[in-house]
């Protein structure tokens, strides 16, 4: 081989083998060109479904932890605390509001805890808390863009009580109520609504006589002070109708409420209350299946923040969300503002 030849086939030799070791990590990355390690947290191996349990050490309860299996040191989440309702659990809410299927696409940190008595109490409120600051430590908290409350039905009154406490006050930037109580303007409920008796239910109690008088109604708690997103999510047979007008709105001085573009699923959400289908009803929530949801919002908020309903039509409070709708839900909610936890 002439001298030449063998010179610019060795120059494109080491030019291929340089190109090499350059695109490999950008293949094994995904396309970038530098390859980092992919951030393990807590020790949690990162799958792309369900997660294995992480023990909260000052309490020893476990809690279920999610987070983008391609997560990169320095990048920013968004973090979810998603609180099961009464007599429910984790895998039920897990599956219920699966905001861990958007963890890659949105940049999702969700922790889904769970109460031994299917029942959130004050004193469930350091566990919760314990929780909160080892997502934190464990992300840093100038990594946590936003930081949301999501709870169903009593995990969202119970993120309704403890929204504006010491602790949760300069952290949390919104609060998605999901069959929980709407802020701003409670509807009237459906005089159907509650958990339908079952037929193998065993007999009711004897009324109460003259004697004995049922007790008086509590008063609905007062509404939170502090300042945050709100975006209320409800079955159409839960309520009589939805408030064309919201107080949290007027505070932050939002524009008047459009409606967005109705989000239709073909496909069905991933769970329902099976211990309350003899007979079901429509109120309480029947079997997962596709569906349209109303979308209404006001938009132009002080300070980005988001104030939206979801009304989920022929649904009740039970029924899983549908794949586009929780899309179109944590969309609203990464897109909104945050920064609290990094701010302290």
């Amino acid at each position: 081989m002439p001298l030449k030849t063998a010179i610019l086939s060795a120059i494109k030799l080491s030019y291929a083998w340089a190109m090499s070791l350059w695109l490999a990590p950008a293949l094994l990355s995904g396309g970038t060109a530098i390859a980092q390690q992919s951030v393990q947290l807590l020790d949690s191996a990162c799958t792309p479904s369900v997660n294995a349990p992480v023990t909260d050490p000052g309490t020893n309860r476990t809690w279920v932890l999610d987070y983008p299996c391609d997560l990169q040191p320095g990048e920013d989440v968004t973090f979810i605390l998603n609180l099961h309702g009464g007599g429910s659990n984790t895998a039920y809410q897990h599956a219920y509001f699966p905001a861990w299927e958007l963890k890659e696409k949105y940049r999702l940190v969700v922790a889904t805890p769970y109460s031994p008595v299917a029942r959130w109490r004050p004193e469930d409120d350091q566990y919760l808390q314990n929780i909160v600051t080892t997502v934190t430590d464990a992300v840093g908290k100038e990594n946590i863009r936003a930081f949301w409350l999501a709870g169903h039905s009593q995990g969202g009154l119970t993120s309704r009580r403890l929204i504006c406490t010491e602790f949760f006050e300069n952290k949390v930037d919104g609060f998605a109520s999901l069959s929980g109580g709407r802020l701003g303007g409670a509807p009237q409920r459906s005089p159907n609504a509650g958990r339908p008796r079952q037929a193998d239910a065993p007999p009711p109690a004897a009324p109460a006589t003259a004697a004995t008088p049922p007790a008086a109604p509590a008063a609905p708690a007062p509404e939170p002070a502090c300042n945050f997103s709100h975006i209320y999510a409800i079955g159409e047979y839960e309520i009589v109708s939805l408030p064309d007008t919201s107080a949290l709105a007027t505070r932050y001085n939002c524009s008047a409420r459009v409606r967005r573009d109705d989000v239709v699923d073909t496909d069905a959400g991933k769970t329902y209350d099976s211990r309350s289908q003899n007979p079901g009803t429509r109120e309480w929530g029947l079997l997962p299946r596709p569906g349209t949801a109303e979308v209404y919002e006001y938009p132009d908020c002080d300070d980005g923040r988001v104030i939206a309903d979801v009304v989920r039509l022929d649904k009740g409070h039970t029924e899983g969300f549908e794949p586009n709708i929780m899309d179109t839900i944590v969309s609203m909610m990464v897109r909104a503002s945050g920064g609290k936890i990094q701010g302290n």
